[in-house]
């Protein structure tokens, strides 16, 4: 009689069960099934870097610089088969470096025909792409982001030198009040000059011919669910710095040292003219030097940055940085095989800094620093800790789908440049953009202290956005990855199979 009347209710539950999966599709979606649904081409180098969509008017925007500096307006409406609007908005004296949407609003980042003076961001309708504001910013600003409250419109001014160094602008982050009618204010790192030392020696890199303030380039930024708190990698000088929104000041800089690859779970390939794709342990560190940033806060608040570890040398006319081992007196002490070391097939290619290594300055070299770490990594965002570092994964997993290229080994190798984090029912996935092997590798990273590879995807040439569209703002209520990629103009939409 009592299972009588029980096999209704059950019945009952497990309809209601079901009617839920079906409001909320993407519970069901398998991450590890993401696959290429479309493609759009849209130029030639440069035509499309970085992307943003609208899911009020499921329009794709993208920076297009390929001649002619432009925002490209794709519709969307069906992922599998994006359509050019032809609707370009010339944005006219400089290039165009970063679009983000917030709520009906694209905002531009713009720098001048002159990257050592000041750039602008202009804020458009994303209905009619009228012209709301246009905001003044420090020089160069190479990345813009919404905080996700949408008060807050940031942007990373890298500041880079003149090639000569006739001019170096000091590196900002322009925090804009849009309920202020946009009022700005140009953070900047003076305040931190003190602290040089102290930063150093923990791995904060400050060299060549200029100042504190002059040396520090801003890259990328990512602000807090909450968005009282943003970050900003360093990338050149091998840190993130953490903003407090509230009182509009840079409150930390976290220097992130540097990784062994005389470690088995690190080795990896630093010759290209070796003949063979063989990972193996070598006495040379690598500088994380982050260029794309992510955060994750977990229930207790803690915030977690994931840094793509692409590097990045400072090679002006005036300036360089970067030399080939072989071309570097090395101490016999700390190297005792130095001639063997030097050899084509060896280290003698690889490219390291000559900013870092010789210590006590008598122009031998007792450590080896190369650029970037060939990783993505995982940091305490409230205090600077490493909490994970995919090590030599990337590089495994890449030479295990085919693609891996023995041409780059000697320098920076995979390049991981692109991050972004989804949500996804009740994981959290992350798409690792590589830009030497024209591919996105995809981890589930519900835990942050410990990630699992997914899959590898392969995109268009040199990836360098990319994006995640959740299924509850996709146009096909699925989830969507869209990379843009900068060396060909290809526009590649996934979605999970099932």
């Amino acid at each position: 009689m009592k299972l009588k009347h029980l096999l209704p209710i059950a019945a009952m539950i497990a309809f209601a069960a079901c009617s839920k999966d079906d409001k909320n599709p993407e519970t069901a979606e398998d991450p590890a099934t993401f696959d290429e649904i479309g493609t759009i081409d849209i130029g030639g180098a440069g035509a499309a870097e970085i992307s943003a969509y609208d899911p009020a008017t499921k329009r794709l925007f993208v920076v297009k610089n390929d001649g002619t500096n432009m925002i490209k307006i794709l519709n969307l409406a069906d992922p599998a088969h994006p359509v050019d609007l032809n609707q370009d908005v010339l944005t006219n004296s400089g290039a165009v470096n970063s679009l983000a949407v917030h709520n009906g609003k694209l905002a531009a980042a713009i720098e001048a025909t002159d990257k050592t003076l000041p750039g602008r961001v202009v804020v458009y309708n994303t209905e009619n792409m009228s012209v709301l504001k246009t905001i003044p910013t420090g020089a160069l600003p190479d990345m813009v982001t919404f905080s996700p409250d949408g008060k807050f419109i940031l942007t990373a001014n890298e500041g880079e030198p003149a090639t000569d160094y006739s001019a170096d602008p000091i590196g900002t982050v322009s925090v804009i009040s849009v309920d202020n009618n946009y009022s700005v204010v140009n953070l900047d790192f003076n305040g931190f000059a003190g602290q040089e030392t102290a930063l150093k020696a923990k791995g904060f890199r400050v060299f060549g011919p200029t100042g504190f303030a002059q040396n520090i380039e801003p890259e990328y930024i990512t602000v807090a669910p909450d968005s009282k708190t943003a970050w900003v990698t360093l990338q050149e000088n091998n840190a993130i710095a953490k903003i407090d929104l509230a009182t509009k000041t840079i409150t930390d800089i976290f220097p992130l040292g540097f990784k062994d690859y005389n470690t088995d779970a690190n080795a990896v390939d630093l010759s290209d003219k070796d003949n063979t794709i063989t990972f193996s342990k070598s006495p040379v560190k690598g500088m994380y030097q982050p260029d794309a940033v992510a955060v994750l806060q977990n229930g207790a608040g803690i915030p977690y940055l994931f840094t793509v570890n692409e590097g990045d040398v400072r090679e002006w006319d005036a300036y360089a940085e970067n030399v080939r081992i072989k071309d570097l007196q090395l101490d016999p002490t700390a190297f005792p095989n130095a001639a063997a070391l030097k050899a084509d097939a060896a280290l003698g290619r690889l490219y390291v800094t000559k900013t870092l290594g010789d210590l006590n300055s008598d122009g031998l070299y007792e450590s080896l620093y190369s650029f970037g770490a060939r990783s993505f990594s995982v940091w305490n965002g409230n205090t600077g800790a490493l909490v994970f570092d995919s090590k030599n994964e990337l590089d495994v997993k890449v030479k295990e789908t085919g693609i891996y290229e023995d041409g780059r080994s000697d320098d920076k190798s995979i390049e991981p440049e692109g991050i972004t984090l989804g949500t996804m029912g009740n994981k959290t996935i992350a798409f690792v953009g590589m830009e030497r092997v024209d591919a996105v590798a995809i981890y589930d990273v519900t835990s942050p202290a410990a990630p699992v590879f997914l899959k590898i995807v392969k995109s268009g040439d040199a990836p360098e956005g990319v994006l995640f569209v959740d299924a509850k703002n996709s146009p096909n209520k699925k989830s969507l990855l869209i990379v843009s990629s900068e060396d060909d103009g290809v526009i590649k939409i996934y979605a999970p199979k099932n």
